[in-house]
């Protein structure tokens, strides 16, 4: 099966698009972030997936995924935002292989404190990004997503 080189020319410099808009957005962020609040973009990542939950907590596994990290590099940063009071790991009661990681009060806060931080510097980014010809059409795109409730 012959590929199209038209098509995957195309492919390619969407990917390209989609990649750059993604490194000025996470650089945006990381340095607004740390500056502001001691947090790194993957730090804010799980402190916000964690938020969303019911209770407050997820499996290690099912935190990995969410944030689209290693499960090594999860661990890490979970022992990182532990050590800081922001999270903290218990064993699941029904299923004592299990680990949950559960956000603290501290960590609700610490969010709470950087949200409009990171909200603001995100519309920034797009703002910005949205000027540059090769990017705009992609942003619009993201503008044009419909909620998830």
């Amino acid at each position: 099966m012959e590929i199209d080189d038209d098509a995957a020319e195309a492919r390619a410099q969407g990917w390209r698009t989609l990649a750059a808009l993604h490194a000025r957005i996470e650089d945006t962020l990381e340095r607004t972030l740390q500056r502001e609040h001691d947090l790194s973009v993957s730090e804010y990542s799980v402190l916000d997936v964690l938020a969303r939950q019911h209770g407050f907590h997820l499996r290690m596994n099912q935190l990995s995924r969410a944030v689209v990290l290693s499960r090594s590099a999860t661990t890490r940063l979970v022992t990182r935002l532990e050590q800081r009071g922001l999270l903290q790991r218990y064993l699941c009661p029904d299923d004592r292989r299990g680990i949950y990681t559960e956000l603290t009060a501290e960590g609700r806060a610490a969010l709470e404190r950087a949200r409009p931080t990171h909200d603001a510097s995100l519309a920034d980014a797009l703002r910005q990004a949205e000027g540059l010809p090769e990017l705009a059409p992609l942003v619009g795109t993201l503008a044009a997503l419909p909620l998830r409730g």
